[in-house]
């Protein structure tokens, strides 16, 4: 990967040959995971049609949404001398055809394979609609999945996979399911991705054990994220958690979808309704906060299906062998938006996949393609030799959180970081793929190793984008507030079967802001004295925020009531900080424009830290009443920051001169004055109140961490 900013036409290029590699639900592991596989064929009619009818799943739909399984057949038509379903008649064709609350031609289509030489059977469930519309993505035509993998010594079904949005997303999984209970599936609303309902409550969605309640998936949880260690590695359905998430309006040549005029049976109202969706992510000044979370609908059920679920819809069992002659599902791109950050603007991209026939998908013959879960595949292999071990597969991770103002902190002066009930979207720039998050989380799956631009949307929020890599243990160093290197962010291995996961963000970690509440953090490392490496962002109640090579900080935003140190690392491991504290009242980027490492830079960081603390000590002072005796421990520590400045100020001046022996000599004044300054902090700490104290005491950790800094570097 190149270090060039990714513009709006490579976007759009690499998007549009994406095509069907992007297929909504295909395999998440490639075509490298299933390599060792035995051969599935597909067994005779009547075994199939067994099968079909033994699992056909009950299905249980969003009341919002609008389209539901169905036959394709009615809108085929001829292309250069093969059959394809084309993307504008399938749809308006659809909606002429939906009489009332009566969806047309209910039907799932069916497939069953064997492995040779093994007693390892699936039976395929194959659902098509005529459109998607989502969050990350949306397109004509769409096709989803549930694989039932079944023993046929004892008759008991092994696994369940649902397929979930992309092969970048993990599907929703369960090993070894009870034999006795018939699948059931929660379709996502608008996506159509499916999770599991295996438990007693059918319509609802159970991602944690809780009590004598089974989970709905046995995914293994995420064990490199500390804060979401518990929660499964599955998509599952985000809406019926209790998540916001906001849909999008699916245009075509820069108009709403259904105002073309190939549309004519198709209104607003046959989309996802308005109280779920927005514009665009960038439209908001902040994050929705009252989108409505899922409420079930329509009941599918197999029309044979005896006892079970009382289904409003009975659906028709087809085999797929019945519409195998169709060649394509076919349309134009349409728009979807993507603020992709850059150092002069955010361009917009349009993202979009389409999708494909199933039966030229690798998963239509060799089922197991579909499992992403590693240690799922590892069962299998254990029990059938037809099922190879699973792949190393890297997982890039983080969790999405949200900068809001601290209320420990004076005002503007301070922020934390929460876990955020609205859900996201990232995007490998390197990859063109974007998945949505679960709980948070931002997975992306089978990554190549090498260097890659994660870029993350919201909406409401400023984009953030960061280069993280891949498969390397020597990731790249980047500057702590420590002054010691870490890694670029690597896990490692998750410690189960099949790959490693990398964290971008701090710790896996990515902070958020609100568009109205973002300013853009930038630093000039071409500017520099010497070759930087690295950069981190801390707050001074929020802790390490960002930590990022330096050519990232042309994308990175900041909250602009926190009061942050950016420090700077060069290749020579020496590192230099700075303050910066945007205002809120004013406009524009904050920038550090010449940004330079050694004592200097430290000493000149000393000096603005003390100031600010004294300037802010000298107010209060000032403004306050009724101190009488307390007044004196307040005066007191305003006069001894004064004197750090001024002990800052010569450190500075000495460096800058070439004087190191004076320089460290100051510096150890300034050490020995800041410990001076920790004894009156606590003295006043009455007088001045939570917020103050606590501003003064974060300060000061963060200035004797950093005088340490530049006593121990040799670089002036």
């Amino acid at each position: 990967m190149t270090d060039e900013p990714l513009d709006r036409r490579a976007v759009l290029g690499a998007l549009a040959g994406a095509g069907a590699a992007s297929v909504a639900g295909c395999s998440i592991l490639g075509s490298d995971a299933s390599e060792g596989d035995g051969t599935a064929t597909p067994v005779d009619d009547g075994r199939a049609r067994e099968l079909a009818e033994r699992f056909a799943p009950t299905l249980y739909f969003d009341t919002a949404e609008r389209w539901f399984p169905t036959d394709p057949r009615p809108y085929t038509s001829q292309r250069d001398g093969e059959t394809i379903v084309d993307g504008f008649d399938a749809l308006n064709g659809y909606h002429e055809r939906f009489s009332g609350d009566q969806p047309p031609e209910p039907t799932v289509f069916y497939r069953a394979l064997a492995y040779e030489d093994s007693p390892l059977s699936v039976v395929q469930f194959w659902f098509y609609s005529a459109f998607d519309q989502f969050t990350t993505n949306f397109h004509w035509h769409d096709w989803e999945v549930l694989h039932v993998f079944v023993d046929t010594e004892t008759g008991e079904p092994r696994l369940h996979v649902a397929s979930s949005h992309s092969r970048k997303v993990p599907n929703n999984e369960f090993l070894d399911p009870d034999p006795e209970r018939t699948p059931r599936i929660l379709s996502e609303l608008g996506s159509h991705s499916s999770a599991l309902s295996i438990n007693e409550i059918p319509d609802q969605f159970t991602r944690l054990a809780e009590g004598d309640l089974l989970a709905d998936i046995t995914n293994n949880p995420i064990e490199t994220l500390a804060d979401v260690a518990t929660i499964p590695f599955a998509y599952g359905l985000p809406r019926d958690e209790g998540a916001a998430l906001p849909y999008v309006i699916p245009e075509y040549e820069g108009e709403p979808l259904y105002e073309h005029d190939r549309l004519p049976a198709v209104e607003r109202s046959d989309l996802v309704p308005p109280e779920l969706t927005v514009r665009s992510f960038d439209a908001l000044s902040s994050p929705p906060s009252a989108l409505p979370t899922r409420e079930n609908g329509l009941v599918f059920q197999h029309a044979d299906r005896e006892g079970g679920a009382e289904a409003d819809i009975e659906y028709d069992l087809v085999p797929t062998a019945e519409i195998e002659d169709i060649a394509d599902f076919t349309g134009p791109q349409l728009s979807f938006e993507f603020a992709v950050p850059e150092a002069a603007e955010d361009a917009v991209a349009s993202h979009i996949t389409t999708t494909g026939a199933p039966w030229n998908q690798s998963r239509y013959d060799n089922p197991a393609a579909d499992i992403t879960e590693p240690n799922h595949r590892a069962a299998l292999a254990d029990s059938y030799d037809a099922i190879a071990a699973p792949p190393e597969v890297n997982t890039v991770v983080a969790s999405l959180a949200e900068t809001v103002p601290d209320p420990a902190a004076p005002e503007d002066a301070g922020v934390t970081t929460e876990q955020s009930g609205v859900e996201g979207v990232a995007l490998l720039e390197s990859d063109p793929e974007a998945v949505p998050t679960f709980r948070g989380v931002a997975a992306v799956r089978d990554v190549p190793a090498g260097d890659h631009r994660l870029t993350v949307n919201r909406a409401g929020t400023a984009p953030y984008s960061e280069t993280v890599r891949v498969g390397d243990e020597s990731g790249p160093e980047t500057a702590t507030g420590d002054g010691t290197a870490t890694e670029g962010g690597t896990a490692g291995d998750s410690g189960t079967a099949g790959g490693g996961r990398t964290l971008a963000g701090v710790d896996g970690r990515v902070p958020l802001v609100a568009n109205e509440r973002a300013r853009k953090l930038t630093v000039e490392a071409g500017a520099a004295d010497s070759d930087l490496t690295g950069l981190a962002v801390e707050d001074d109640f929020g802790g390490r925020l960002y930590e990022v090579p330096p050519a990232d900080s042309e994308t990175l935003y900041v909250h602009d009531g926190g009061a942050y140190t950016t420090a700077v690392r060069d290749s020579d491991d020496a590192v230099g900080a700075y303050r910066v504290n945007p205002d809120p009242a004013a406009d524009g980027a904050v920038r550090i424009d010449d940004p330079s490492t050694g004592k200097a830079s430290i000493a000149t960081f000393l000096v603005a830290v003390a100031r600010e603390t004294q300037t802010d000590v000298a107010a209060f002072l000032d403004a306050a009443e009724g101190l009488r005796g307390r007044a004196n421990a307040v005066r007191g520590l305003s006069q001894a920051l004064g004197a750090v400045v001024d002990a800052a100020e010569r450190a500075a001046e000495r460096a800058r001169a070439g004087d190191a022996a004076g320089a460290d000599q100051q510096l150890a004044t300034v050490a020995d004055r800041l410990r001076r300054i920790a004894t009156l902090i606590e003295r006043a700490s009455d007088a001045l109140g939570d917020p103050l104290t606590a501003a003064a005491r974060n300060r000061l950790e963060q200035a004797q961490r950093r005088t340490e800094q530049g006593r121990e570097m040799e670089k002036l």
